[in-house]
């Protein structure tokens, strides 16, 4: 824990990471092999929407989709979701986005499943039209969400139907996209932290989705701003055309083949919408390189060690008073995490507390809070080294035991 790093350099306090692959701590460790790549992609040149061509097909062998594209981030990849479904191959729409008069621009979500990401499918000028309850959230009804509630909301004005992927939503998502297909409406599908199993990278192709958006730098650990998306290959087409420089003499300018069928365009599209959102050379090449490492991953063996690594912090917490430890091995996170309930009637501090001292420390130390309101803070293996796993465990007693 005492070598020096370029935060430290920096001036700027880093961060030992107990909360899982949080962005707003930096996401996940990064393969070396990508970092390695990107090092050797940034001596050198390349026509970028060539780099997206290749990882188009890169994309597509990975996933079963027709075709793939690399953006700077899973919510992003929604955003420029969200403008392929609004603008389809229409220069004219692209030009005009976020501007959607005239165009059908509602994108339809289940009650349950709205994030505060959907902000990206807003962003692109789509209108979100809910559909259900809380009722089953609230215990006042057996289910959230009938399939006939998604159907029924389906009109003229309708460009998409938004989905967020994760083990408990409901409907499931091959009964949503049945709905779908017989109205010829596209499914948007955020699996952002949906990996591993690497299983999931084509299940929901399989399950009948038309795109479907993966982060890249969280258990792929890619560069931290890349994500993936994977499906119908003029959905991809249109993001291509919305975020790729369209700064060319259209004399010259040569579209990617495969990615984009130039001969079916009567100019060169206006920078569009998703031009903001650029993806450089290294992050590409970055991507590439870590999603095949993914790929060829042994998450079983993964899974293993962060288990044992979370029997081990609560073994080592175990003696503690004022605290209920619990280990959450389910489905829903990629690894295995320590459930960490404070009794601030015996504990030396609250939950609350535990998670601003740690923060304040040097070097900060982040566990997950997103709890708090029950007392509870959460452990996760995944991102830490041994030295940090100690260095983790020994602030907790630490601050938990202060006054006892």
């Amino acid at each position: 824990m005492s070598d020096q790093t370029v935060y430290d350099e920096l001036g700027v306090p880093r961060v030992v990471n107990a909360a899982g692959t949080k962005t707003r701590i930096g996401g996940s460790r990064i393969r070396p092999e990508a970092v390695e790549a990107m090092g050797r992609a940034a001596t050198e040149f390349v026509r970028l929407s060539d780099l997206q061509a290749k990882a188009s097909e890169v994309i597509a062998d990975a996933t079963g989709a027709e075709a793939g594209y690399v953006t700077c981030g899973a919510d992003a990849g929604l955003l420029l979701a969200a403008a392929a479904a609004l603008a389809g191959d229409d220069p004219g729409t692209m030009d005009r986005l976020p501007d959607t008069d005239g165009i059908p621009d509602e994108i339809i979500m289940p009650r349950t499943h709205r994030t505060g990401y959907d902000h990206a499918f807003r962003t692109a000028g789509a209108t979100i039209v809910d559909v259900g309850t809380n009722d089953r959230v609230l215990g006042t009804g057996s289910t959230a969400v009938e399939p006939w509630e998604i159907e029924a909301a389906i009109s003229e004005r309708t460009a998409a139907i938004g989905y967020v992927q994760k083990p408990y939503t409901e409907p499931a998502l091959p009964t949503v996209t049945e709905i779908a297909s017989a109205h010829d409406v596209p499914v948007i599908v955020d699996a952002a932290a949906e990996l591993p199993p690497t299983e999931n990278l084509s299940r929901f192709i399989e399950e009948g989705a038309d795109i479907v958006v993966f982060s890249g730098g969280k258990a792929i650990r890619g560069p931290q701003t890349t994500g993936i998306v994977a499906g119908r290959s003029d959905l991809i087409e249109s993001i291509a055309l919305q975020q790729l420089d369209m700064h060319a003499a259209e004399e010259v300018w040569q579209p990617p083949s495969p990615l984009v069928d130039g001969d079916r365009l009567d100019g060169v599209p206006r920078q569009g919408i998703g031009r903001p959102l650029k993806v450089g050379k290294e992050e590409l090449v970055g991507l590439l390189v870590a999603l095949e490492s993914f790929l060829e991953a042994d998450h079983d063996a993964a899974r293993g060690r962060w288990r044992r690594e979370a029997e081990r912090i609560m073994a080592a917490l175990e003696s503690v008073e004022g605290i209920d430890l619990t280990l959450d091995d389910d489905d829903v996170s990629v690894a295995p995490e320590v459930v960490v309930h404070v009794d601030t009637t015996a504990a030396a501090c609250s939950a609350t507390q535990l998670v601003r001292t740690l923060r304040t420390d040097s070097p900060r130390v982040f566990v997950g809070a997103d709890r708090l309101d029950e007392d509870i803070v959460t452990i996760n293996p995944m991102c830490l080294t041994e030295a940090e796993l100690d260095h983790v465990i020994a602030r907790i007693r630490t601050s938990l035991t202060a006054t006892q």
